[in-house]
Parts: C-alpha cells; sequence; structure tokens
C-alpha cells in the first residue's frame, strides 16, 4: 500500500518503523489526537506497560472506527514521560503494530497534561 524507505546511506531503524513513507496521490488521510493509556472506563493503569498497550489498542479503536487498520499507519509521534518507560514502549508497540512500519519520531519530555499519564502517541493514518 505505501512505500517505506530505509536507504543503506542512514543508519537502520531502531524498532517497528521506517525512515520514510510515501503516501499515493488522492489518499484519504486521518489525524489521530494524543492516545494516552487510559482504559475504556476511564481509568489509569499504574504499570506503564499497560499503558502502553492501551494507548496502542485505543489508536486502533479509533483507526477501525474509520474503518482503518494498524497498516494504515504513516507516522506516529511518541511521548514518554521518562527514558526508563522506553522498554515496555519498546515492547508494547513490538508486540502490538504487527507489520506496519510507519515513520516514527520518540520524545522523552518531562510531563503530559495529567500526571498518571505517561506515555502518548499522535499519529497519522492514511488509505488509498
Amino acid at each position: 500500500m505505501f512505500t517505506t524507505y530505509n536507504p543503506d546511506t542512514v543508519a537502520g531503524p531502531h524498532g517497528e518503523y521506517s525512515h520514510g513513507v510515501d503516501v499515493p496521490a488522492n489518499a484519504r488521510w486521518l489525524s489521530l489526537a494524543g492516545q494516552v493509556g487510559t482504559r475504556q472506563d476511564g481509568s489509569v493503569p499504574e504499570d506503564v506497560g499497560e499503558q502502553c498497550e492501551w494507548v496502542f489498542r485505543n489508536i486502533f479503536a479509533v483507526l477501525e472506527a474509520a474503518g482503518l487498520g494498524p497498516e494504515h499507519l504513516v507516522t506516529m509521534t511518541s511521548y514518554l514521560t521518562s527514558q526508563n518507560y522506553w522498554p515496555a514502549y519498546r515492547d508494547a508497540k513490538a508486540r502490538m503494530i504487527g507489520d506496519a512500519r510507519p515513520s516514527s519520531t520518540l520524545l522523552v519530555i518531562p510531563a503530559l497534561a495529567l500526571p498518571e499519564w505517561k506515555v502518548e502517541i499522535t499519529a497519522w493514518a492514511a488509505k488509498a
């Protein structure tokens, strides 16, 4: 569906992403607001690994509501509130993202909007 780019002139990706993703002309685009690790009932798990899993579940639910799936992800920007959360984030992403390889940026920041949130991901998806 998309053409991905990981040229030999750039070090390979450090995980489940591509350095570049080409979306065909006239594709339908979907912007996903920042998704956090909140369960459907509004509760927030204390465990960062569980929060990461819920972030991806929430992303997939929004995609599904729009008639899309993980394979339609073009790019993701992820925010962690501690460098120590990176292994849990990496493991959840590897387990849940499947074969999708959107472009990706990861930032470690001091805080998110609520103190119990440890991870947030914004994303763009497209369908040709």
